[in-house]
């Protein structure tokens, strides 16, 4: 089982989940609106290898929630200092959706930090036209990830939605365990999500704004392409067979959320891949 961690830095502090019986360094980024916990089936499943650490990422979970801040610039800066702390010169780091995006752009920033790179089923790796803001209240509408934000009038309507959606499919005890963690009851008495809006609102304007990928990596780097993920066609792997030139793609059975509903051939995929390293 994993420990949780807090680091304190300046006016933020960061929670982390780690898993401390092996040396092998390992980061694992969750995606938009969810929390460390998610990688819980993995860091399990990898513990007597590596030294794995899930941060929940500033906005989400534990860690603090700024009023701003919430920038590709900002979590590198977090992730650089939660590096340093550990100690750890590099790693191998995975992150999946939106923590993905910001896996590749860190690695574009610094190579040196990766020992090797997951990318699963990312989130909108390109820059996208200015004209696509305007769909952002209809987005945050229908994605299955911020349908938990509520408010509710109480836990049990947040969890009956929580259980129709794609990430929580089949409501196993893990699901319904990091769904849990994931929320909490506002000050108003209503239930929400743990993630904020002020960092959904700004994270949303980088994502459209910022290209994950602007030059040729060499970094060993594995793509997890979801059988019924987002990333489905030619077109949109396309950036990562341009810019990655050391890309090992494999598919997956599961959604978006493999290392949820489909967790054993997922965390099967990840330990090949890193075994070869």
């Amino acid at each position: 089982m994993p420990t949780r961690q807090t680091l304190n830095l300046n006016n933020l502090q960061l929670s982390y989940l780690e898993w401390n019986q092996a040396e092998t360094p390992l980061l694992a980024l969750h995606g938009l609106a969810d929390h460390g916990l998610v990688w819980s089936s993995l860091g399990d499943y990898l513990a007597a290898e590596y030294h794995i650490i899930a941060p929940d990422l500033r906005g989400h979970g534990e860690s603090s929630k700024p009023p701003q801040g919430y920038r590709f610039i900002d979590y590198i800066q977090d992730l650089e200092a939660l590096m340093n702390h550990l100690g750890w010169k590099n790693a191998h780091i995975l992150g999946h959706s939106w923590g993905a995006k910001l896996a590749a752009i860190w690695a574009t920033q610094h190579p040196e930090r990766f020992r090797s790179l997951t990318l699963i089923d990312p989130f909108f790796i390109d820059k996208m036209p200015s004209w696509f803001n305007l769909t952002f209240p209809i987005l945050y509408q229908v994605l299955p990830f911020l349908k938990v934000m509520g408010p509710f009038p109480n836990y049990q309507a947040a969890e009956k939605i929580a259980q129709g959606l794609k990430q929580y499919r089949g409501w196993t005890i893990l699901q319904q365990q990091i769904f849990q963690e994931g929320m909490e009851q506002k000050a108003d008495g209503t239930w929400g999500s743990k993630f904020i809006k002020p960092a959904r609102d700004e994270i949303f304007e980088d994502v459209m704004r910022v290209a994950g990928l602007t030059k040729p990596l060499d970094i060993p780097t594995l793509f997890i392409k979801p059988k019924q993920g987002l990333n489905r066609t030619e077109w949109q792997l396309k950036p990562y067979k341009t810019y990655l030139k050391n890309l090992q793609i494999e598919e997956v059975p599961g959604n978006h959320w493999a290392f949820l509903v489909e967790p054993e051939a997922f965390n099967q995929t990840v330990k090949g891949f890193l075994s070869k390293m």
